[in-house]
This record gives C-alpha cells, structure tokens and sequence, in this order.
C-alpha cells in the first residue's frame, strides 16, 4: 500500500513539473499590429507583427480573421485563410522561442487577429 501512495505521489510531481518546464499557451503569442502610413488601392496598411514569447518552438499557430480581405498580397507561406474563419501563421511551420513573423495587409477597418490555437514543442 506505502508502495502505491508514494508511485502515485511521483507520478503527480512528475506530471506537475514536465507542465512548469513547457507551461506555454496562446498566451505567450503576442500580436501586433500598427498602421505603416502607406495606403494600397484606397485603404490603409497594417504591419502585423507575431511574437512568440514562449521559451519552446511552437508551430501550427491559428489566428481568428473572420473575413480576412486585403488588397495587398499577403504571402501565403507567412499567413493565409485556411477556413472556419481562422488563418494559419507560417504554413504551420515552427515559430522558435522569441522569433517574430512579420507581414502586412491593407484593408479598412483592420482586423482583430487573436490567437485560436497553437502547438507548442517542448
């Protein structure tokens, strides 16, 4: 029975520090986004700026950008609608810890980009 208790008990540390050492979520995505000055086509330019602040890669990042329109190319290697009203950020690709992904757009009013979900690669 103490064999029981104290295998349950390292196995509840065990699982408690592995979730402090990656404790990362959408949290540690910040987003932001400023207007260039520059206008395309009639409508103003916004440079997006999406850090992760996570100390592990994270990859498969998801934006919220409900009718995301633009009339200026948008790279769609760096970020491009991928349906349910969510874009995908990098093609998926890894973000490594304090990296940046960087790409504008012009459309007015701009849009709220928030973080929907992420994977993070501890």
């Amino acid at each position: 029975m103490a064999a029981i208790v104290k295998l349950s008990i390292t196995l509840l540390l065990v699982v408690l520090l592995s979730k402090d050492v990656c404790g990362c979520d959408l949290n540690n995505i910040t987003i932001g986004t400023i207007r260039s000055g520059n206008e395309i086509q009639g409508k103003p330019e916004w440079n997006v700026v999406v850090v992760n602040n996570c100390d592990c890669p994270m990859q498969n990042l998801f934006l919220s950008c409900n009718d995301f329109q633009t009339t200026e190319p948008v790279d769609p290697s760096i970020f491009k609608p991928s349906g349910d009203n969510t874009c995908i950020v990098n093609n998926g690709s890894s973000i490594q810890p304090k990296d940046t992904v960087k790409f504008s757009y012009a459309w007015d009013p701009p849009f709220f980009l928030r973080p929907t979900s992420v994977v993070t690669s501890c």
